[in-house]
């Protein structure tokens, strides 16, 4: 009964906070919902946050090779993200003699910026329904019985409009609400990025893993980017010619913050959702998928972490390892946490029973669970090989290379890896893969090395690292699980009747009228909401903002995570008082970090970071409640770039515009 009660509780909360909820195409602002953003306080007109004629802050907001966002925020081309969005990128920069995650990255003037190779920003310029379009080529090329047909359908658009398009930017087609829209969009996209701030790791990070999806946070988790174009303006790859970029629109900064209640939006290229997808897809990876990854990447954290601790060589080498596997596997962890907690697939079963009725006699909901049953043992295989031989070591490319005898490769990789963190996490991960893999899935090379050894990996692993490693890694292949998988569901898959299940709800809410805004696919989204404190659990109320006074609170000179630099303490002794990170209630996800946090008029006053744990259910399912985003006020960004890096003249660039 308690259960029962809980749901229709999310349930009626997700209903009357539905202006909150919802990442809205940025091109589809229409007077519903501008009429919504006002009366939860927006003080501009829709076309001023999109309008492909004219100026608008659309523009000034950038995709980071669509992995994170950022801002335009100087009309000499200087970019801000999150520094966790450019800790590749620093890490990459990083020497032992220079190591500028541990001790921050500032240039003082231009000549000192850094190239970042990889590296590329997209200016949406602009986006148009093609719905029609695919649907004549999708028919006409039968993709239902050619799963990769799609693709070319989406190559054929592309180079169709690249010719009506030519010299104006890269065209990308996407597909909507489950393949029942598609619009393409244009961008221009610049490669010439350089590095011009970023503060240290103990500043950006402050409070590392431990603080990771919590709240309150203390983090200055911002970096600063320039973008160059050649001399007449255009896009270029990097060359010393090139010149600051001059965007069409930047965001103007305030500084004078907000309080409760207060409205926000915020603009950015969320990465992934699947708020639409079934009760049986939550189940899945309740039960198969996130333990075992929450699992095995906990442990191969502890294995590099060893490393780390005993090795600054190898805290270097492998801290962008370390960082992405910590943020993975907290995020997995916590999904279980929430989907339980929140009861969301019981959520999601009482929602399927409204498709139900509006469905009539149709049992694809039945066969739906059905299929689910059949195919959860050989999906658990699956993911035991992915998180074991995939990507439990680093040493695929080395292997490859090895075999083809590419010596510069190899020492390339060499350069990157440390054998003996290698061997550590590939013990463990044979360890763990002869455990829970079936031997008819081992390969003929795994079998037999596992028969000669009598299951001793220790031996084995001599063996792999004496000429065999390539073997070892390739022998188990992804083929023989989808093979049986295949047999399993006899020619209608899973995925099919998931995407009929998502057709049907698009339909459903269609019929009836009901606002729906698609999943997140990195396409450019704006989401409003307001700030708002937190109350997690009963009893436990957590305010909306933190200060510089919490940080010399956790302060602790033995714990890495909570360390700091002397000279950023001493300043923080004499400035108790400084605006750090504050909490509000847009709904986001991966991607939109570095996205930025705009007030009522249009004004940047944070960048949003991270969210809290508790509304780690947000890919599949939004509990309104417990929803937040945690932002890094930009008090707090020039408060560093002034106080302690003296960018002053940096400072001039973005403050008088």
């Amino acid at each position: 009964m308690k259960k029962v009660l809980l749901v229709a509780a999310l349930l009626l909360c997700a209903l009357n906070a539905f202006a909150d909820e919802g990442m809205w195409m940025i091109q589809t602002i229409d007077r519903a919902l501008e009429k919504r953003m006002r009366a939860a306080g927006l003080k501009l007109d829709g076309k001023m946050i999109y309008d492909e004629e004219k100026e608008s802050l659309s523009d000034a907001v950038v995709a980071l090779s669509f992995s994170c966002t950022g801002s335009m925020i100087s009309r000499d081309g200087l970019m801000i993200t999150n520094h966790h969005c450019a800790y590749s990128d620093i890490h990459a920069l990083s020497t032992l003699d220079h190591n500028y995650l541990e001790d921050g990255f500032w240039a003082m003037n231009r000549e000192e910026e850094l190239p970042v190779k990889g590296q590329a920003v997209y200016f949406l310029k602009k986006v148009f329904d093609v719905t029609p379009e695919v649907d004549r080529l999708r028919d006409s090329l039968d993709v239902a019985s050619r799963p990769m047909a799609m693709r070319r359908v989406y190559k054929l658009l592309e180079d169709k409009y690249s010719l009506i398009y030519e010299g104006q930017g890269e065209l990308i087609c996407s597909s909507y609400y489950n393949g029942n829209k598609y619009y393409m969009a244009l961008y221009q996209v610049y490669r010439d990025v350089r590095l011009v701030a970023a503060p240290p790791v103990s500043v950006a990070s402050f409070g590392g893993d431990t603080d990771n999806w919590e709240w309150p946070q203390h983090k200055g988790d911002f970096a600063i980017y320039r973008i160059y174009t050649a001399p007449d303006g255009s896009p270029a790859e990097y060359s010393p010619e090139n010149v600051p970029m001059h965007p069409r629109k930047i965001l103007k900064i305030s500084q004078n913050g907000l309080s409760d209640g207060d409205f926000t939006m915020v603009i950015g290229y969320p990465g992934r959702t699947n708020r639409y997808a079934s009760s049986y897809a939550v189940e899945e990876i309740v039960q198969v998928q996130n333990p075992i990854q929450a699992t095995f990447r906990l442990d191969q954290m502890k294995i590099i972490d060893k490393w780390m601790n005993e090795d600054v060589a190898v805290r270097l080498k492998y801290a962008d390892r370390y960082f992405s596997l910590s943020n993975v596997q907290e995020i997995r962890e916590g999904e279980i946490y929430c989907y339980n907690r929140f009861g969301v697939v019981e959520a999601k079963r009482a929602e399927e029973q409204r498709l139900q009725k509006w469905l009539g006699n149709s049992d694809l909901i039945y066969r739906l669970g059905e299929k689910y049953d059949d195919v959860a043992g050989i999906n658990q295989q699956i993911v035991y090989f992915q998180e074991t031989i995939i990507r439990g070591t680093n040493l695929f490319r080395y292997a490859n290379a090895l075999s083809r005898g590419d010596s510069a490769i190899v020492k390339r990789e060499l350069a990157q890896l440390d054998m003996r963190v290698e061997r550590d996490l590939l013990r463990y991960s044979l360890n763990q893969f002869f455990k829970y893999v079936r031997p008819v899935y081992w390969g003929d090379y795994l079998t037999d090395l596992h028969t000669r050894y009598k299951g001793d990996v220790d031996a084995m692993l001599n063996e792999i690292f004496d000429g065999h490693l390539y073997e070892a890694l390739t022998s188990c292949r992804i083929t023989s699980f989808n093979q049986r998988r295949d047999q399993i569901e006899a020619g209608v898959s899973k995925n099919s009747l998931e995407k009929e299940f998502k057709d049907a709800v698009y339909r459903m809410k269609l019929s009836r009228k009901e606002p729906m805004y698609p999943d997140a696919n990195s396409t450019m989204r704006i989401t409003y909401g307001k700030v708002r404190p937190l109350q997690p659990r009963d009893a436990i109320s957590i305010a909306a903002r933190t200060r510089s006074e919490g940080i010399l609170e956790k302060y602790n000179a033995d714990d890495y995570e909570f360390t700091l630099k002397a000279d950023f303490r001493e300043l923080l002794e004499k400035n108790r008082n400084i605006p750090v990170n504050f909490l509000t209630d847009n709904d986001i996800t991966g991607g939109n970090s570095g996205s930025p946090v705009l007030n009522a008029r249009g004004e940047l006053v944070g960048l949003a970071f991270d969210g809290n744990k508790e509304s780690l259910a947000g890919d599949t399912y939004f509990v309104e409640a417990m929803n937040r985003c945690i932002c890094v006020d930009i008090r707090y960004v020039l408060w560093i770039l002034r106080t302690y890096a003296h960018m002053d003249p940096l400072l001039v660039e973005i403050l008088e515009q």
